[in-house]
C-alpha cells in the first residue's frame, strides 16, 4: 500500500486539518480504516486516535482507491465534533467515566 496525500486543507474553526488521499494498492484488497488511519497519522505527525477517516472509494478498474480523511488536534476536538457512527467506525471512544465504589451496605 503506497499512500499520498493529495490535498490539505486547514480548518481552525473545527480544530482539524481535512486531507484527501490517494492510495495505490494495486494486486492488493483495498486498505481498512485502521491501516489508513496509521498512514496517515505517520504522514501528518498525529496520534491515530486524532484521525478519523470518513470514506475510501475505489476506482473501477484500478488498483487505486481515494478518500477523505479529518487529523483533529486532539482526540477531545473529535470526541466534540466528530459524528458518533465515524467515532464507532474508526474505532475511537471516549474514556469511559468511573463509577464510585459502592459502599458496603450495613448488615442487618
Amino acid at each position: 500500500m503506497k499512500m499520498e496525500i493529495t490535498q490539505k486543507k486547514e480548518n481552525p474553526l473545527y480544530k482539524r486539518v481535512e486531507v484527501y488521499f490517494t492510495i495505490d494498492h494495486n494486486g492488493e484488497s483495498t486498505p481498512g480504516r485502521n491501516a489508513v488511519a496509521e498512514e496517515i497519522a505517520k504522514q501528518t505527525d498525529s496520534k491515530r486516535a486524532c484521525v478519523v477517516v470518513d470514506n475510501i472509494e475505489s476506482v473501477y478498474g484500478k488498483g487505486m482507491s481515494k478518500g477523505y480523511a479529518k487529523v483533529y488536534e486532539s482526540m477531545e476536538a473529535a470526541l466534540e465534533l466528530e459524528r458518533d457512527y465515524l467515532l464507532k467506525r474508526n474505532g475511537i471512544e471516549a474514556p469511559k467515566p468511573e463509577e464510585p465504589a459502592a459502599e458496603d451496605a450495613p448488615q442487618e
